[in-house]
């Protein structure tokens, strides 16, 4: 009896249930989210960063922005310099650099926070950039411009120049075109003396014998040796005259 109700409803489940479960529409996979995000695609629209590309290659900074954009929930903000800016440096800058003044160059273009334009005139400066840290090195940018006309520019103590243009303002990423390469003051400053500072004073040398101030103590101790001598010769003089009276 126990083993016919077991068969009954078995038989039930098949015929009835599978089928209606069969009949439901499926729940769609899981979607992977937004493509990543291609900086050198961005800036390959642009026709005028050959430049840029090809430094964000060779130093790796390119394949660090692309993992650290896509994982990080503070987006960043990248200041592209155009072919232009880099053939107005002086000859031989880049090359000048070592490799790792070049990642620190790069570095210095990228900060590690979206900003839109306006956002960039209410940031409080100097603003971090990713080269910031490096051996206790500010690596800062200073931002100043009018809200009204949406106009900003960008100074690096060395250099300042003005925001034209966006390949990019949508968060995660805001690309910013500019007519001049970033330089750091930490990497192109020039080291000048303060004004009104004394002078070091010169060590004593063998020159010193030309200088009035030698003259007068040669002179001295010439005039000392003479004097000594007359002593001496006075001396022997009177005792010559001594033994002769005698």
């Amino acid at each position: 009896m126990s083993s016919s109700i077991f068969s009954f409803v078995f038989l039930f489940f098949f015929l009835f249930t599978i089928p209606y479960i069969q009949s439901q529409p499926t729940a769609p996979a899981p979607t992977t989210g937004t493509s990543p995000i291609n900086l050198t695609a961005i800036l390959e629209t642009g026709h005028q960063f050959t430049t840029l590309i090809r430094l964000l290659n060779t130093t790796q900074v390119g394949f660090q922005v692309s993992i650290q954009l896509n994982s990080s929930d503070q987006g960043m903000t990248i200041f592209a310099p155009t072919d232009n800016a880099f053939n107005n440096l002086k000859p031989g800058t880049l090359n000048s650099l070592t490799y790792q003044q070049q990642i620190q160059l790069m570095l210095y273009h990228i900060i590690p926070k979206y900003y839109s334009l306006s956002d960039l005139l209410l940031a409080s400066n100097p603003v971090r950039t990713q080269a910031t840290g490096y051996e206790g090195v500010v690596f800062g940018l200073n931002f100043t411009g009018q809200a009204q006309s949406n106009q900003v520019n960008v100074s690096t103590g060395v250099v300042e120049t003005r925001i034209n243009n966006a390949l990019r303002q949508q968060f995660p990423l805001a690309v910013y075109v500019v007519d001049s390469v970033l330089l750091p003051e930490e990497l192109f400053g020039t080291k000048t003396t303060p004004t009104g500072a004394p002078a070091p004073k010169s060590t004593t040398s063998s020159s010193d014998a030309d200088s009035p101030a030698g003259d007068d103590e040669h002179k001295s101790s010439g005039s000392s040796m003479k004097t000594s001598l007359r002593i001496v010769l006075g001396f022997a003089l009177f005792c010559c005259s001594v033994i002769y009276i005698s």
